[in-house]
């Protein structure tokens, strides 16, 4: 598949940025357009007709991450569902968070009045982590799946591992960095919360996230409203404390929608697809970036590796990259580069032609 074809802004850059921002693709809009003419249109009458999106967007979570309806709720953002998360939480808690974290995991944890303590970030993470964990005697553990600025990963196998060492501490795992590069299995990965935004690698725009939680937590979060009464209106019907506290008010059609529509795109081309092309791609960049002295070998020999690189650039490199129309992020003290499955060899020569000074 030409991906150019249906993504247009691969016709103008080479976008190595979807670690900032997803790219939208014509059927995409073309439906966005449609949802809005038939708004426009139909008033009231369109939202009555099209509520089931918002309930057919919640089966295909659970289709795709394997859990169930009453585990997934629907929000705008990452940051908006983690406040609402944490705010259920006892103030009791005590959080490990990783050093570097991304604002949105560590500010809500650090200003909220929580205990915590930071963890770097280096060849002996995990081996951090659990001598954290020991010593710090931690109650949740708060960190993103792939770190924003450095692209660390952190395996599957060993988030399993310390759920399984440690089954009451909750693991809250920020995936908008993770989810949309490939399969994922909620309900076996040990993580209680798998949060995320639905902008990037979902490639689903702006306004759209959800939340999948544990059985775990969700029978520790909000306990006070449990002795509430909720509200009888029939509009509200079928709604419980919880999704009084991650859904208020009208979910917009538009947003999730869209996150329902490229969800589908992305089952269409096959997430197992993406994911090989996601790991061939960035396999063979940190490859060369190594050989370039760019990265240190700990960083491309680790077994677990996300889609992110993050590399040490002078200005005038930089300056470079955006003449080349490639289409990067200052993140940190480096320059981050991510690659998605619309991004082919060609966009890797290209940069590799710009850090070797070719261009």
């Amino acid at each position: 598949m030409n991906f150019q074809d249906i993504f247009p802004v691969l016709k103008e850059y080479t976008y190595l940025n979807t670690a900032n921002s997803g790219i939208l693709y014509q059927p995409l809009a073309q439906w966005r357009t449609e949802h809005d003419q038939e708004f426009m249109d139909g008033g009231s009458n369109f939202r009555l007709k099209h509520a089931t999106i918002i309930e057919d967007l919640r089966r295909k979570l659970t289709e795709i991450y394997n859990t169930s309806t009453s585990n997934v709720f629907l929000t705008p953002n990452f940051s908006f569902s983690f406040n609402t998360l944490l705010n259920g939480l006892d103030k009791n808690h005590r959080f490990l968070l990783l050093n570097e974290e991304y604002p949105s995991v560590a500010y809500p944890v650090t200003s909220s009045g929580f205990e915590y303590q930071l963890i770097d970030i280096d060849e002996n993470l995990e081996e951090n982590i659990i001598k954290a964990i020991d010593q710090f005697k931690p109650t949740a553990f708060a960190f993103s799946l792939v770190q924003y600025i450095s692209g660390y990963k952190l395996s599957e196998d060993f988030i399993k591992k310390i759920k399984e060492t440690y089954p009451q501490l909750l693991l809250l795992a920020d995936g908008t960095q993770f989810c949309g590069t490939t399969n994922f299995n909620f309900s076996a990965s040990g993580l209680d919360a798998l949060i995320s935004s639905g902008y990037k690698w979902l490639l689903g725009g702006y306004g759209n996230g959800f939340s999948l939680l544990s059985d775990q937590i969700k029978a520790e979060i909000y306990q006070d409203r449990l002795t509430k009464d909720l509200p009888t209106a029939p509009f509200l019907k079928g709604k419980d404390h919880l999704s009084m506290s991650f859904e208020p008010g009208h979910l917009d059609t538009l947003n999730f929608g869209s996150l329902y529509q490229s969800l589908n795109f992305l089952q269409s081309i096959g997430i197992d697809n993406i994911e090989k092309s996601n790991q061939l791609l960035s396999e063979k960049a940190r490859s060369e970036f190594y050989k370039r002295g760019l990265l240190p070998e700990w960083m491309v020999s680790r077994d677990s590796q996300s889609n992110i690189v993050s590399l040490k650039l002078d200005e005038q490199t930089v300056q470079k990259l955006d003449m080349a129309k490639i289409l990067c992020s200052a993140r940190g003290a480096g320059t981050r580069f991510s690659f998605h499955f619309y991004n082919t060899l060609n966009d890797l020569e290209k940069l590799l032609d710009v850090l070797d000074g070719k261009d």
